[in-house]
């Protein structure tokens, strides 16, 4: 059974399409600077970080987190 997710601003959102947008944004190496991860500092590209992010749970935390605050500071609209 589904239930609505009212509260959450990242419902129906995927990852690529943040990942997307914040690299419009900020650009890869201040992305870089702001989320210290390795795979968007060292020959970032978006296939890797979103593998990489799949599958870490606190380094996709980071990326939702900015994402959000980004939204809220900017009223920047996902694609």
């Amino acid at each position: 059974m589904n239930t609505p997710q009212n509260n959450n601003p990242l419902h129906g959102i995927k990852l690529e399409t943040m990942l997307l947008d914040l690299v419009d944004f900020f650009g890869w190496p201040e992305l870089g600077r702001i989320i210290n991860i390795r795979c968007f500092q060292d020959n970032p590209s978006i296939k890797s970080s979103l593998v990489f992010l799949r599958r870490t749970p606190w380094a996709r935390q980071q990326v939702e987190d900015l994402y959000l605050e980004c939204l809220r500071r900017y009223g920047k609209e996902s694609r």
